[in-house]
């Protein structure tokens, strides 16, 4: 069996596991041994993967494919190339980190059910090369949101688990669309993406409509603006595992999705049309970072706050030079460590003090130490402290960005550099309100620090952040020689 499909297997046996398991510990059991697996099996992956790159010069390393409908060509095709690895490695933290977090869930057999299929999804997504079962995994990991949002939730959990899966679905429709126009304006004879990227071309005339609704399908899911509103609604209503999964690799879907598909199959509808998509991605940046420092809900500072750090993502990307692109998947694993760090220590804290509004809270350094600690961590990596993964992935954006030398590029950069500063403003305001000064609530004092299975979530996500910031070349080399395909597709037009 090809090995990366023993990352939608894994899952799945999960699942099956799960069904017969009669008590709490059986079900903790196979969550973490499965999440345990995922995690061996991504650094097996990357291991390979760089040992096979060594060797061989294909676009995608591990490729098989199997056609389950020949009327339409549609395949179970995988492959991997060193950004999906980098995804796959990021996800696999996420998840293994996101079973600790979810310790004392109530119904946890089928909360874990749901996270599982959603995992399914999730790692699906990444291994795919054949459009159509992309979309179909991308759907199997929207789904579960709902559920997850609506019926482990905290405060209007059905409002926001309607308004995530109305708007999502939205996205998906337009990505469908998008899907279907590459497929007939290519010749419909694959859905393969590799062979439509290499073989075949795409009018421009298809491109130019097609090229909007696909990047526009996924830019929802990667908190496009003015797409985003469903967000923080719904980073604010899930259960803490939930949030990080989400805001740690599902909206990195998102992004990925823009990259893989969007710009690599239409490049001359990039270059045409990317100018509308750069405008609306910078506002994301800005406004993000913006509305962060207006909020009072920790979850909601945090989940505008990734607003803003997504759309420095799609910002990169439609920049269009290999410095840029790096640093757009540099900043997506970024992102993904920091904000699951975040909201896995906003869930500790909220679990014990019953409030996310930092104005009821206050001199949390002195109760919980090692929690307010992690938490100052997380803000230094979110503001780009250097020796941080954010400081590496941001400078990396804006040298690249930098290097367009017209008056409109340079003016998007300026203002996406100025969400550095506002980004300071809201954590260290944060970071002040709840950690430092007087206690607000006498009920606060003596709560109990973080537990074990808590300190495993968050050491994992600072160790895989600190790493990343001391050691970016490491990210850097693994991605580097998979971004010339597409690099060199725009550098013709």
């Amino acid at each position: 069996m090809n090995i990366l499909s023993l990352f939608v297997l894994v899952p799945v046996l999960m699942i099956l596991f799960l069904f017969v398991c009669k008590s709490m510990q059986q079900i903790r059991t196979v969550m973490v041994s499965g999440a345990s697996a995922l995690m061996i099996l991504a650094v097996t992956l990357t291991v390979m993967f760089l040992q096979e790159r060594a060797v061989s010069n294909a676009e995608m390393l591990f490729t098989s494919s199997t056609m389950w409908y020949p009327s339409l060509n549609i395949a179970y095709a995988v492959g991997v190339d060193g950004i999906s690895v980098a995804m796959i490695v990021l996800s696999s933290i996420i998840v293994f980190t996101g079973v600790f977090s979810s310790w004392n869930m109530n119904m946890a057999k089928e909360y874990f059910l749901w996270y599982c299929l959603l995992s399914v999804g999730v790692f699906g997504f990444f291994i795919s090369v054949d459009l159509f079962t992309m979309f179909m995994f991308y759907e199997v990991a929207l789904i579960p949101m709902y559920l997850l949002i609506g019926l482990w939730g905290t405060g209007r959990k059905e409002y926001s688990a309607m308004k995530l899966t109305l708007m999502l679905m939205g996205g998906s429709a337009f990505l469908l669309i998008g899907i279907l126009g590459i497929y007939y304006g290519s010749g419909h004879s694959s859905m393969n993406l590799l062979e439509i990227a290499n073989n075949l071309h795409i009018p421009i005339e298809i491109q130019r409509w097609v090229f909007p609704a696909t990047f526009l399908g996924f830019g929802v899911l990667g908190a496009l603006f003015p797409f985003h509103t469903w967000s923080p609604d719904g980073h604010a209503s899930a259960p803490t595992a939930v949030s990080m999964l989400h805001a740690g690799v599902l909206m990195k879907l998102g992004g990925y999705g823009c990259f893989r598909v969007a710009m690599y199959l239409m490049p001359e509808a990039a270059h045409e049309l990317g100018w509308i998509f750069l405008i609306l991605t910078g506002i994301s940046v800005v406004y993000g970072a913006f509305s962060a420092v207006v909020q009072t809900d920790l979850k909601y500072i945090n989940a505008y706050s990734s607003v803003s750090h997504c759309g420095l993502v799609l910002f990169a990307i439609l920049m269009m030079n290999r410095t840029a692109m790096t640093g757009a998947i540099m900043q997506m694993l970024s992102h993904g460590l920091m904000t699951a760090l975040f909201f896995a220590l906003i869930g500790l804290i909220y679990g014990r003090t019953h409030t996310r509004d930092i104005r009821e809270m206050g001199g949390l350094m002195k109760i919980m130490p090692f929690a307010s600690v992690c938490y100052v961590i997380a803000g230094l990596a979110s503001l780009g402290l250097p020796g941080l993964s954010g400081f590496v992935a941001e400078m990396t954006i804006f040298v690249g960005s930098f290097q367009h030398a017209d008056v409109f590029h340079r003016i998007l950069t300026i203002a996406a550099c100025c969400s550095i500063v506002i980004t300071a403003v809201y954590i260290l305001r944060t970071v002040g309100k709840i950690l430092y000064g007087p206690v607000q609530d006498s009920h606060h004092i003596g709560l109990p620090d973080a537990s074990w299975y808590e300190k495993v979530s968050a050491v994992g996500l600072i160790v895989a952040i600190t790493f990343m910031g001391m050691y970016p070349s490491g990210a850097s080399e693994l991605i580097n020689n998979s971004l010339m395909p597409i690099i060199e597709k725009l550098a013709i037009i």
